[in-house]
């Protein structure tokens, strides 16, 4: 009997860190599949993708046109639902859910941000980055207000409040674009193409941005096809026809911030 308590504590121990561990996974997805009927023929998207992300980390998803890149975006944004297999969002089964339920989750789940911004046009910034808080109804206008303000803030946008899209820069539209999406506080930010638009500086600076909201503790999901952005994530997913070919932790993870200054004044 002696010998058998040190033994049990030990296993609550390790079932406690267990517990821990599945308890901040985010993304947690498991032999997913996606078919598409065109025709008389089956579009197989998906082929059997399992991977998952932390609670923290800053992932991106990268592949070529037809790799099954934008299948998975629309699946982990809960825009679409597998075929097979399963995606667990924060421990929700994606699957199993209505599409009103689907909606809610997105809502207060995710947080997107777009490559070409998506921003209401005659719209100003706080306007914009409320939108979300509007399909919350716990959530009282001025309480709205206030968060809008804090994730404005966030991205250092505190000067630019009132300022509608076509009075911001496309980096400004964007910076919007991300304070929307931290708004209601998220449990992962999913990024699409989110520098496609930007030039080389304005994409350091976008970049920067998303590596210091990371560095806070934000999990971010960043779908890119370009390899320089991918390096300043901490790991980077391939796919390849349905498949990932390759899931690998950043070795040399880069510094946007020391990017952006290290471009020359003349070439700002």
């Amino acid at each position: 009997m002696k010998n058998f308590q040190p033994g049990k504590t030990l296993n609550l121990k390790l079932l406690k860190v267990k517990l821990k561990t599945m308890a901040n996974k985010i993304v947690d997805i498991h032999d997913l599949k996606r078919e598409f009927i065109m025709g008389s023929e089956i579009v197989r998207a998906l082929k059997g993708v399992s991977f998952s992300v932390e609670e923290g980390e800053f992932v991106t998803i990268m592949g070529s046109s037809g790799s099954g890149k934008t299948t998975l975006l629309n699946i982990l944004g809960c825009l679409d639902k597998p075929t097979d297999g399963t995606y667990l969002l924060d421990n929700v089964d994606v699957k199993k859910l209505s599409r009103n339920e689907l909606a809610q989750l997105r809502n207060r789940k995710i947080g997107f941000v777009f490559q070409s911004y998506n921003l209401l046009a005659r719209t100003s910034a706080i306007e914009n980055v409320e939108l979300p808080l509007l399909y919350n109804p716990s959530v009282t206008t001025s309480h709205r207000h206030q968060m809008a303000i804090k994730a404005l803030e966030a991205v250092r946008l505190s000067d630019r409040l009132d300022h509608l899209p076509n009075q911001l820069s496309g980096g400004q539209q964007q910076r919007v674009a991300i304070a929307r999406a931290l708004v209601n506080e998220p449990v992962m930010i999913l990024a699409d193409e989110a520098t496609g638009n930007l030039d080389s500086k304005t994409s350091y600076e976008i970049m920067a941005l998303i590596q210091e909201l990371n560095r806070q503790g934000k999990t971010i999901v960043f779908v890119t096809h370009e390899p320089d952005i991918a390096s300043f994530s901490n790991r980077t997913i391939t796919l390849k026809d349905g498949k990932i070919i390759k899931d690998s932790k950043n070795q040399n993870v880069r510094s946007a911030k020391d990017m952006l200054a290290s471009i020359p004044a003349n070439e700002e």
